[in-house]
């Protein structure tokens, strides 16, 4: 029995949560709307305000997305309640954030300032050296934040470029000459 999959999901008071047919899932909460459709092979009950996934055999394919549904489930439901945060450090001299409406311009040693248009329902701020990602759906957020890194990867000599607020870099020596 998958660990996860077994798990129930307690629905936090103010949140609803629609099962349609072919488990297309409609979560709603204080923060947003949330739609997804969900593998139908799972079967998804919902007894009060408690969520139970359980799977009709011990196949592969179906042992793999139990645990799989429930996390989805279960992160559509701290999504419309609490949101999703990804923070990002620039480090370099001359790297710079800024904001500019709804667009995030990062400059970031190349000839021109690269602008990034926020997408729909994420918003980003910036704090000094800090790049913030908010939203509700934790794929769009992870997303959008990878996307954001990708303009400038770290580098593992200097330590240049952007990079999770939790990440390290692990740093390399330079070259030496020759005597």
């Amino acid at each position: 029995m998958s660990r996860i999959g077994k798990m129930p999901i307690a629905v936090p008071a103010g949140v609803t949560v629609d099962i349609a047919e072919n488990n297309k899932v409609t979560v709603k909460g204080p923060k947003g709307e949330l739609c997804r459709a969900l593998a139908p092979e799972m079967e998804i009950k919902m007894d009060g305000n408690v969520i139970t996934v359980s799977r009709p055999n011990d196949l592969k394919r179906n042992k793999a997305l139990h645990g799989l549904t429930r996390t989805l489930l279960n992160n559509m439901i701290i999504g419309v309640t609490d949101g999703y945060k990804k923070t990002l450090e620039v480090n370099g001299v001359g790297y710079r954030a800024s904001k500019q409406g709804n667009k995030l311009v990062l400059n970031l040693g190349y000839s021109h300032p690269v602008e990034m248009t926020d997408p729909e329902g994420l918003e980003t701020k910036v704090e000094e050296n800090k790049i913030i990602v908010t939203g509700i759906d934790k794929e769009k957020v992870g997303q959008y934040a990878a996307e954001i890194r990708e303009k400038r990867a770290p580098e593992p000599y200097k330590g240049k470029g952007i990079k999770y607020d939790y990440e390290t870099i692990r740093r390399k020596v330079g070259k030496t000459g020759k005597k």
